[in-house]
C-alpha cells in the first residue's frame, strides 16, 4: 500500500491522479488532499477518499472547509502553511501538481523532507531549478517528471549513459493556433485558447501551450531535470501528440517514448515507479493513425519559445520573471484584459524591465522576484 498527498488534487492532473488511485484502491491510501479555492470539489475529494488531511491555500475558506468536514474525522487547514503541511505529513509519494510559483514552496518542502516527488508543477524548476535540484540531492528526495515531455525522456533516458546523450527532443503538438495567420491570433479568444486539439488540461496550461509558452517553460524544466545545457535541448512540433518526446544518442540512436494524449499515462508511470501499472487509457492503433508528422515551430507567431530560451540563458531570476510574467498576462488574457499577442510581448517588457533587479540565490530572493514581477505585470496591463 503506497501512501500517497496530493497537492492541487482539485486540478485536472490531481483528478486524473485520483482516477487512477480510485481504480486501485488496494495499492494506494491517500494522506492528505489539497486545493486552492474549490472547497466543494475538494470535500467531495475528501468524503470520497477520507485523507487524513485536506487544505486550501485559499486562507478565507478555512471556516468553510471545517464546517463541511465536521463529524468526519478529517483534520483541515488553510493557507500557504496549510499547504506545506500537507506536503510534508509522512508518505510514500507526494503529487506536486499545484499550478503555478504557488507550488513551489510545498513543493520544496516535500523534497527536503525527502520524499519521493512525483513532478507535475513545472514552475517550481522554472522559478528556482537550481535551488530544487540541490535540495533534492542534499535530501535523498526522488524527482520523478510528470510532464507528458519529460516523463517520455525519463523512460528511454539511459542514466548510466548520460556522457553519450546527444541532445533531448522536445515535442509540441502546437495547439491550436498551430497553421493561424498573425492576424488571426491577434483576435484570438480565451474560449478558442483553451480549446486544445488532443490534450485536456486546465486553462491556464491551454492558454501556455497555445502561446507556446509551456515548450518553452518545459526546456527550462528538462534543463534542470537532465542536467542537460540549453544548446542540447530541442523542441519539434509534432501535431498527433503520440511521441511524446525523444532522446537522441551519439551513435545516432534516437529512442522515443509514444502513447496515447491521456495524462493518466505519465501520471501513473510515476505513481508506480520503479513498477508499472495499468491505466483505462486508449491504446495506440498506429494503423489507425497512418501518418506521424512533425514541423520545426515557427519563432515569428510563437515567440514565447525565443524568450524562454532567453531567460535560461541569462540564467539568475530570469525564469522567475519570464514564469510571474506569464502567469499574470494569462489571466489578464483569460480575464479579458488583454489580447492573446499581448501575453508574450508583456513577458518580454518584464524580462528587459526588472532581470537587473533581482537574483535567485535563495527561496526568498526567488518570492520577491515573483511578487515583483507580478506587481509590476499589473501595472503594465492596467496600462494598455
Amino acid at each position: 500500500m503506497k501512501r500517497v498527498v496530493v497537492l492541487g488534487s482539485t486540478g485536472s492532473v490531481g483528478g486524473s491522479t485520483l482516477d487512477l488511485v480510485s481504480r486501485n484502491p488496494d495499492h494506494f491510501e491517500v494522506v492528505a488532499l489539497t486545493g486552492q479555492r474549490r472547497l466543494d470539489e475538494l470535500v467531495k475529494q475528501a468524503l470520497q477518499f477520507r485523507p487524513r488531511f485536506v487544505a486550501l491555500g485559499d486562507p478565507a475558506l478555512h471556516n468553510a472547509l471545517a464546517e463541511a468536514l465536521a463529524g468526519t474525522g478529517i483534520a483541515c487547514g488553510a493557507g500557504p502553511q496549510a499547504l506545506v503541511d500537507a506536503a510534508t505529513l509522512d508518505s510514500d509519494l507526494v503529487m506536486a501538481a499545484i499550478v503555478g510559483a504557488a507550488g513551489l514552496p510545498p513543493t520544496l518542502a516535500a523534497i527536503a523532507e525527502g520524499r519521493t516527488v512525483a513532478l507535475a508543477n513545472k514552475e517550481s524548476l522554472v522559478c528556482a531549478g537550481a535551488i530544487v535540484m540541490a535540495a533534492a540531492a542534499a535530501s535523498g528526495s526522488t524527482l520523478l517528471p510528470v510532464d507528458s515531455e519529460h516523463n517520455a525522456i525519463f523512460q528511454v533516458f539511459a542514466e548510466h549513459q548520460r556522457a553519450r546523450v546527444a541532445r533531448l527532443i522536445l515535442t509540441a503538438s502546437g495547439g491550436p493556433f498551430r497553421s493561424s495567420d498573425y492576424e488571426a491570433m491577434a483576435q484570438a479568444t480565451p474560449a478558442q485558447a483553451v480549446a486544445h486539439p488532443n490534450w485536456s488540461m486546465g486553462a491556464k496550461i491551454s492558454v501556455d501551450s497555445a502561446t507556446m509558452m509551456n515548450k518553452g517553460l518545459e526546456l527550462i524544466e528538462a534543463h534542470h531535470l537532465f542536467a542537460m545545457p540549453e544548446p542540447m535541448i530541442e523542441i519539434l512540433v509534432h501535431p498527433q501528440s503520440v511521441v511524446h518526446s525523444l532522446v537522441e544518442y551519439v551513435d545516432g540512436s534516437v529512442l522515443a517514448q509514444l502513447g496515447s494524449p491521456d495524462m493518466r499515462v505519465p501520471i501513473a508511470n510515476a505513481l508506480a515507479w520503479p513498477d508499472r501499472m495499468a491505466t483505462p487509457a486508449a491504446r495506440l492503433d498506429l494503423a489507425a493513425i497512418g501518418r506521424l508528422t512533425f514541423e520545426a515551430p515557427d519563432p515569428q507567431r510563437f515567440p514565447a519559445l525565443t524568450l524562454a530560451r532567453h531567460a535560461l540563458q541569462r540564467g539568475g531570476a530570469a525564469p522567475t520573471i519570464l514564469n510571474a510574467a506569464n502567469e499574470m498576462a494569462v489571466a489578464g488574457f483569460l480575464g479579458g484584459r488583454v489580447g492573446f499577442l499581448d501575453i508574450a510581448g508583456l513577458v518580454d517588457r518584464a524580462l528587459e524591465t526588472l532581470v537587473g533587479d533581482h537574483d535567485a540565490e535563495s527561496l526568498e530572493a526567488v518570492m520577491t522576484a515573483d511578487r515583483a514581477t507580478r506587481k509590476w505585470a499589473a501595472q503594465a496591463m492596467a496600462s494598455l
